[in-house]
């Protein structure tokens, strides 16, 4: 009876843990860019990236773990976050860009939706590709629905003003972890 107990709270636990090092890689992820910065002579692309490197420690932590793919597949899953973060970025700022005239809100939140959805998009395909992840649609629209909704606490830190911390990527990383783990599972 205890052990039926056990196993059924252990995938719990471990969705709490997934939850927890998505909070705490969402934490570190704004407080990167003053560190980066100090690097001299980076292209601007690669210092996007560098700033994903807290997340891309998780995924790298979380396809290993919840996945039967090789190492070799597992450091590119990582490889693949930190670009879906530069595609995330740029995507956003495009359509901020683009929506100029429109109000304040509206830029960052339609730049929230845009950001989450190529951010998880590029994730999904680029981790589906590899050695031993689901390989069907239907598998990542939880993923995308969960990251793209989350991008739209972009439009929230932009009206706190949060520039040294976030609500966008400790929620977003979170959650789109978590979506990765339930969908490595399945």
């Amino acid at each position: 009876m205890t052990q039926a107990i056990t196993s059924t709270d252990t995938p719990r636990n471990s969705l709490l843990m997934v939850a927890a090092g998505g909070v705490i890689s969402g934490i570190l992820t704004p407080l990167l860019p003053t560190l980066v910065d100090q690097i001299v002579g980076l292209p601007g692309q690669l210092r996007i990236s560098l700033i994903a490197v807290p997340f891309a420690v998780l995924v790298f932590i979380l396809v290993r773990r919840f996945s039967a793919n090789p190492l070799w597949a597992v450091g590119l899953a990582a490889i693949v976050t930190m670009v879906a973060f530069v595609c995330a970025v740029n995507a956003a700022i495009s359509i901020e860009g683009q929506t100029a005239g429109a109000a304040t809100v509206m830029r960052y939140l339609l730049a929230g939706l845009t950001g989450g959805l190529v951010g998880s998009a590029v994730m999904a395909l680029g981790i589906a590709l590899l050695a031993a992840g689901p390989r069907t649609a239907a598998a990542w629209w939880p993923m995308l629905i969960t990251g793209t909704l989350a991008g739209t606490l972009l439009a929230l830190d932009n009206a706190l003003g949060l520039d040294q911390v976030s609500f966008l990527y400790p929620v977003w990383q979170a959650a789109v972890a978590l979506r990765l783990v339930m969908t490595l599972r399945s």
